[in-house]
């Protein structure tokens, strides 16, 4: 005979459920206006992550209202001409270089990048996580979204609960914690030194979550846990 569920396993379900019933609601209605493509729909009407798409020539063709208050703060970012740029020149340089990886020429494959972003009178930077759309591209009012910018402010952020992120995605609780603290910014060498383990152990979690989600970027993974990021914790 089969085992029941935990009163752990049925706390978590009763947790996720106004959530996933959140998320389909909103994912129906995304899917149904055809604005965005379904692994974004989750995350658009998040309040603490900003999403901006692009085009294929880097022109913003729609972002959520959280990257529209990163634009009107004054928080190192701008919308000029339709083009997202960012305050300091050295900054826009390499954001610049960023999106022209994620944004080739036609035929060719971009690649993902990740940069900060300084604010004025801010110690904490903005954390931009840049990604290149796949096929079949997503289109909105007859533009084809070809990137996908996510901003990051990790002194807003959530408290995003690891072992819900194990539970979710099927983690271990090392992996979930390796996934918690990128999601939130960190980069590899940080995670490394507050965990005291070596860099090269904390890119084999990577490996590993990636490779349990059948995943290969860092924004993936961000968009993943991210989405998880307003469930209450659970508790024994």
């Amino acid at each position: 005979m089969e085992e029941g569920w935990t009163s752990a396993q049925v706390r978590l379900i009763h947790h996720l459920q106004p959530h996933v019933c959140r998320y389909v609601s909103m994912r129906q209605q995304l899917v149904e206006a055809k604005a965005l493509g379904t692994s974004l729909s989750g995350l658009f009407y998040s309040t603490r992550l900003g999403v901006i798409q692009l085009d294929q020539r880097g022109r913003i063709v729609t972002a959520n209202d959280r990257a529209l208050d990163f634009f009107q703060q004054g928080a190192g970012l701008s919308d000029e001409g339709g083009f997202l740029r960012a305050w300091l020149p050295m900054e826009n340089s390499e954001l610049s270089r960023l999106l022209a990886n994620a944004l080739p020429s036609f035929g060719v494959q971009g690649y993902a990048g990740s940069m900060l972003i300084t604010r004025p009178l801010t110690p904490t930077p903005l954390v931009i996580h840049i990604n290149p759309v796949g096929e079949p591209h997503p289109e909105i009012h007859g533009r084809r979204v070809a990137a996908l910018v996510l901003v990051v402010d990790p002194a807003r952020r959530g408290r995003i609960d690891p072992k819900l992120v194990a539970a979710a995605l099927g983690l271990t609780p090392m992996e979930s914690e390796v996934a918690v603290e990128l999601a939130a910014g960190h980069t590899i060498r940080d995670i490394a030194l507050s965990k005291g383990r070596s860099e090269g152990a904390v890119r084999a979690h990577v490996k590993r979550i990636f490779r349990k989600q059948g995943i290969s970027r860092q924004g993936d993974l961000v968009l993943r846990v991210m989405t998880l990021e307003d469930i209450p914790d659970s508790h024994d």
